[in-house]
């Protein structure tokens, strides 16, 4: 099968959620895509208006679905970091089996149909972060700056995390389209860029980007296992390797220099910055259970051999019996 319809022919019917999702993320792009002035800058402003109030309806669903657990968080700021960094065990979405099986056992259209998702569904975390820090106080917005600077390979292109990454999609003939991409996908950028976007989600945003740099080191780790598996070059995968470890110390500092200090100068910071981390992992958790549905045909249970395997073996059982008449 040819691998841009090998990605097409696993996106369901169009559903109210893929048509909200998809309209935010072109709104999302639009927004944040630096432009000019036009003659039409009063009905631009009219149409932003609507999807704000559609963003925002979809931002405080979001954010109904974790209320509950945070309405008994520590006090403490010690035993509030302690949570804080135990949901890089329990928190939704960890350890899912998924990334086991990217890593010993997906063949290779199923690995690019997962990072096609991925892709779409990439916010850019240093666009996050440079919209986070605004205004916020010094000591935050200086551990945001060193985060950013290492996003920008510390003044080096070649080091540069965004390309990194479309150095691999280019490799592996990736195509980032929306109308190609699980809602479920589109929901997770839609919230992240929602929450670093609107002053009013500031500290939401540092939650959810503190839980990333918290939980992302064992995946990426899983992926870059898999793409090494099935032959792709270092380089290509170069943005696994490198975040399978910088998002340790990421994750550290963050903790230290950003969430601590803000919580112990208000704590009342504590609930929205662990609403935006709980926000955060219910999306990523709810992509890995679609993306599960679609690639093993079952949320729950993988295959027992991979799908291009199993097609490539009933093709074969096929002809032999042609051959066999």
């Amino acid at each position: 099968m040819n691998s841009s319809l090998a990605v097409t022919a696993r996106v369901a019917p169009i559903t109210p959620q893929d048509s909200l999702h998809r309209r935010l993320a072109y709104f999302n792009r639009k927004r944040l895509t630096p432009a000019l002035p036009t003659s039409e800058w009063l009905e631009e402003l009219q149409q932003q208006g609507h999807f704000a109030q559609l963003e925002g309806r979809f931002l405080e669903g979001e954010r109904r679905g974790v209320i509950e657990r945070c309405a008994g968080l520590p006090q403490d700021p010690d035993d509030f970091m302690q949570w804080f960094e135990s949901l890089d065990e329990c928190g939704a979405g960890q350890h899912d089996p998924l990334f086991n099986w990217l890593a010993t056992r997906a063949s290779m259209d199923d690995m690019r149909w997962f990072l096609n998702q991925e892709i779409a569904g990439e916010a850019g975390f240093d666009d996050l972060v440079a919209l986070t820090q605004v205004r916020m106080p010094t000591q935050a917005k200086l551990e945001m700056a060193r985060n950013y600077w290492d996003e920008m390979g510390r003044g080096h292109e070649v080091r540069m995390h965004g390309p990194m990454l479309h150095s691999t999609a280019t490799a592996l003939e990736l195509r980032a389209d929306v109308e190609a991409t699980v809602w479920e996908a589109l929901a997770l950028a839609n919230l992240m860029s929602g929450m670093a976007s609107s002053r009013r989600y500031a500290y939401h945003s540092i939650g959810a980007l503190g839980v990333v740099e918290l939980t992302a080191p064992s995946r990426v780790r899983q992926i870059d296992k898999g793409l090494k598996r099935l032959g792709v070059a270092p380089r290509a995968r170069s943005y696994f390797t490198l975040h399978s470890r910088i998002d340790v110390l990421h994750s550290r500092e963050w903790n230290r220099e950003i969430i601590r200090p803000l919580i112990e100068a208000d704590p009342r910071l504590r609930v929205p910055i662990a609403e935006g981390a709980l926000m955060r992992l219910h999306a990523g958790a709810r992509c890995f259970a679609r993306y599960r549905e679609t690639l093993w045909g079952s949320p729950t249970l993988a295959p027992r051999i991979p799908q291009a395997v199993r097609r490539e073996r009933v093709s074969r059982m096929k002809e032999s019996l042609v051959s066999a008449e």
